[in-house]
């Protein structure tokens, strides 16, 4: 039908700008969050735009079902302000044809929403886990700056390098201060490098001189040495810190029915549930009231989008939490709306109203002089 394929080619034009639009905000917001990460030092410098690219994709479905649901509800409103729709229902459609279209429009949307949901959200965040443990886990000489006092791995050492050797894994005045067994310990020294001593890494110091010092004044210590290793890791072989759940693979989730996970499992299958329901509430919440304005039912829509992404996330602690199971929270919450949104269309297709109740005419009565 010609009307059907002019509304799916206005439709593919609203959501791809809206896409557009959409990406380029949160793109911008995670450059500025990873750019505040770098400079704590979370996450290295270098992989800036991998993880701004990761987070980004990690979002791709909520970023997707809110174009899909701005796209619908905008074009619909359009046709409501150029008269279009009296149009078509004058002609003996209802809005209820209106779905044909749509979830024709609607349906590779859906799939990319369940691809982002199921595989890329898992993938996105082990990927952006594993640079930042990569990260943090790096040798206490590599993640000292030239001319820069910085806190080791474990914050129990402040270190100060002049680093001008060729390799990442030596420096050249090295500068510790710690405090170890309620002593304040300064070591100093001309140079060091990074060893593995049977699994172990070390840091070992050369020529140098070692002040302890009690936190109770009682008297300083001084003594020098040619070669000092100092423990500054644990083994160099050891496995990744256990993945957030976030992160896990929707297969590992299923494998592993402990609530935590069923919780996640249920907020990513709850994502393609509520894609599917927000085309039929965009369809619902697209009239135009010519009073209120044009963006008036689009800040309403925008508001309906945030309370169902706020009930999912709020269904998701819940059933992390034991208080609900997967069936029972897809079905209340999503179940819920989607017969909200049957019965709002049905009342609009139908054009049901309340009935009113009519008041008996009162006969005239004549005055008598």
């Amino acid at each position: 039908m010609l009307f059907h394929s002019s509304l799916r080619k206005e439709l593919s034009r609203s959501f791809g700008a809206t896409l557009v639009v959409l990406v380029t905000i949160v793109m911008t917001m995670m450059l500025i969050r990873t750019l505040g990460l770098a400079a704590k030092g979370s996450v290295n410098p270098s992989e800036v735009f991998l993880v701004m690219t990761y987070t980004v994709l990690g979002y791709m479905p909520t970023i997707l079902s809110l174009c899909l649901f701005i796209s619908i509800v905008g074009t619909l409103s359009r046709m409501y302000r150029d008269s279009e729709m009296v149009i078509w229902f004058s002609s003996g459609r209802g809005l209820a044809e209106f779905l044909n279209p749509l979830f024709r429009f609607a349906w590779p949307i859906l799939l990319l929403i369940a691809l982002f949901s199921l595989v890329g959200w898992p993938w996105a965040n082990s990927q952006t886990q594993n640079m930042r443990e990569r990260y943090e886990r790096r040798s206490d000489i590599e993640r000292v700056a030239p001319g820069e006092f910085r806190e080791s791995a474990g914050r129990l050492r402040v270190f100060f390098i002049d680093k001008d050797a060729p390799d990442s894994a030596t420096a050249s005045n090295v500068f510790i201060s710690s405090i170890e067994r309620n002593l304040r310990i300064v070591t100093s020294a001309r140079s060091g490098r990074m060893e593995d001593l049977e699994g172990i890494r070390y840091l070992m110091l050369s020529n140098g001189q070692r002040i302890e010092e009690p936190l109770q004044p009682t008297g300083i210590k001084v003594s020098e040495f040619e070669t000092y290793g100092a423990r500054v890791g644990g083994r160099s072989g050891d496995p990744l810190d256990v993945m957030p759940v976030r992160a896990r693979t929707t297969l590992a989730l299923l494998r592993e029915p402990n609530p935590v996970n069923r919780a996640e499992l249920a907020w990513r299958i709850g994502l393609l549930f509520a894609g599917a329901n927000f085309v039929l509430l965009a369809l619902a919440l697209s009239s135009v009231n010519p009073r209120v304005g044009r963006s008036g039912n689009l800040l309403f829509a925008l508001f309906a989008f945030i309370l169902y992404f706020n009930l999912l996330n709020l269904g998701q602690s819940w059933v992390g939490a034991g208080r609900f199971g997967v069936g029972g929270f897809l079905l209340s919450l999503h179940g819920g709306v989607l017969v909200l949104g049957l019965l709002w269309l049905a009342k609009r297709h139908f054009n049901w109203g309340f009935p009113t109740r009519r008041v008996p005419a009162q006969p005239a009565t004549t005055s008598q002089a």
